[in-house]
């Protein structure tokens, strides 16, 4: 156990607070203002890492606390509002669920509700991306068009300007100068796309510990088929695959202290992990404030994702990103001079308040469904592997959500969803070798494992990693490196019956 952390403090400390004077409990949770002194002392306790596995721990099959969802774990597994959402909220969460679901159509068209797509997009819905609210996936054939998946694109700053802005992260990246942030493959009738991702993958022979062994498919991506002209030589492209949309909003609900709390860019205990936040600019208010969600932690909250995807995915314009034409550049001129779906008796943007609302409330408000076989022998094995592996030092199990949260439903919940939030190194494997804000080339948020087990019902694949690239859960252990490194040479070392045992406990998250 030696390998532990939680929260930057070793597993020692930990314990000492579980069994420690209240007052003691209270000061390591100092950072906790919306908690009273008894509350930390509570949490305290609760959110300590497991020392024993002969047995589940309390209340750990209820992944989300009181928002658990306990309906049968089918295809739509990944699509019931949360269990203590109100009558009322149950309403905007429909409503919002299908404004997801919703296709939009070339403008102008009669259907005034819906027009506005485009004129460059990757999908029509944010369904079409998240099936079933599941994750996306690389094509699987070179023929099959790339729907869930598309490629971020960025160049070295080229002025002075440019480094200004993303010195004040006011910018986390420099469009490239004629397609922009993302590559999108389709466009409204009359106009091109902006092309076509192509992946070509070598497979390398990994060994394993007791005779076995492992492939793992190393993808080289380029774009084919450009619409708008030559693209920059010092272009970087990075692929990334639609995320799992449950469990959203009580993600946004941990206290940024706690998240911070476990920081060390230093690796000042020298124990090989040095995870940092990623700092990033609120679209609503303009204040710095701690990176969540996306594969690199670049956006604040569920609401600024949400715009994000109807810009960048779908070329809609809302509140937060108001540009009708979507991401077009100044170079894709036909493009900027496409038809809108703005409508002056609604306002300035094609998706005015409150749909862009509704979408969010619908995101925030899925629920992680409940653990199984929590209490089986060959689970609680493969969980101690997993700590013991050192798997915890940057997928940390649980929380305790913020008491004053926004939304009721999100409040004080002990929640389970295998992340730190937190940047790290993951080596050169994985590297894209694209910075984004505070995220090198080679870092990435920890992704959250809740769900994780039933992706193929959710979603008909096992694909995992922001590519897509890992064919199964070994593999995506496998890829690992950098900081986690030390962790993948212990499950590579394994006994063929200790990793049946860590996937098998992968597989009831």
């Amino acid at each position: 156990m030696a390998h532990l952390k939680q929260y930057g403090l070793h597993v020692s400390v930990w314990l000492t607070a579980v069994t420690a004077t209240g007052a003691f409990a209270a000061a390591v949770l100092a950072h906790r203002d919306d908690l009273t002194e008894r509350d930390r002392a509570r949490v305290a306790a609760i959110t300590a890492p497991a020392t024993e596995f002969t047995a589940a721990e309390s209340f750990e099959r209820m992944s989300a606390g009181a928002a658990t969802s306990s309906a049968t774990p089918n295809r739509d597994a990944f699509s019931h509002p949360l269990a203590n959402l109100t009558f009322e909220g149950e309403e905007d969460f429909k409503l919002g669920n299908a404004l997801f679901r919703k296709q939009w159509v070339t403008s102008p068209s009669s259907t005034q509700a819906s027009d506005g797509l485009g004129p460059l997009y990757n999908a029509r819905a944010c369904q079409n991306c998240h099936l079933k609210d599941g994750r996306g996936r690389p094509p699987e054939i070179a023929a099959e068009p790339a729907v869930s998946m598309f490629l971020r694109l960025s160049v070295p700053p080229r002025s002075a300007e440019d480094r200004r802005a993303l010195e004040a992260k006011t910018l986390l990246s420099t469009p490239e100068p004629t397609y922009g942030g993302q590559l999108q493959n389709f466009a409204v009738p009359g106009m091109p796309g902006e092309g076509r991702m192509v992946i070509a993958y070598e497979e390398i022979p990994v060994t394993l510990g007791g005779g076995e062994a492992a492939s793992l498919r190393k993808p080289a991506y380029s774009i084919a088929d450009l619409g708008y002209g030559p693209i920059a030589d010092d272009v970087m492209l990075s692929p990334r695959i639609a995320p799992q949309m449950i469990g959203v909003g009580l993600i946004e609900a941990i206290h940024p202290g706690d998240v911070l709390a476990g920081a060390d860019p230093d690796d000042a205990d020298g124990d090989g992990i040095s995870g940092k936040p990623s700092m990033v600019r609120d679209p609503e208010t303009g204040a710095l404030t701690l990176g969540r969600f996306g594969w690199k932690a670049s956006v604040a909250t569920v609401k600024a994702q949400s715009a994000g995807a109807f810009s960048g995915d779908i070329g809609i314009s809302t509140p937060l990103v108001t540009d009708s034409f979507g991401e077009c550049t100044a170079a894709q001129t036909t493009c900027r001079e496409a038809p809108s779906g703005v409508q002056a008796r609604l306002g300035p943007v094609e998706a005015p308040d409150p749909i862009l609302n509704l979408v969010a409330f619908y995101s925030r408000n899925l629920a992680p469904p409940a653990r199984r076989d929590v209490d089986d022998p060959g689970v609680l094995a493969g969980k101690a592997r997993f700590y013991d592996f050192g798997c915890v030092s940057c997928h940390r199990p649980k929380y305790v959500t913020r008491r004053d949260a926004p939304q009721p439903e999100h409040r004080f919940q002990l929640i389970w969803p295998y992340t730190d939030l937190l940047l790290h190194d993951m080596g050169e494997g994985l590297a894209d070798s694209r910075p984004v804000g505070d995220a090198s080339g080679r870092e990435w948020r920890t992704a959250p494992l809740w769900g994780i087990g039933l992706t193929e019902t959710v979603s008909g694949h096992t694909y995992f990693l922001h590519d897509g690239r890992a064919r199964n859960l070994l593999e995506a252990i496998l890829w690992h490196g950098g900081e986690a490194e030390a962790a993948r040479e212990r499950v590579v070392e394994a006994t063929p019956e200790e990793r049946r045992a860590l996937i098998r406990f992968l597989e009831s998250l």
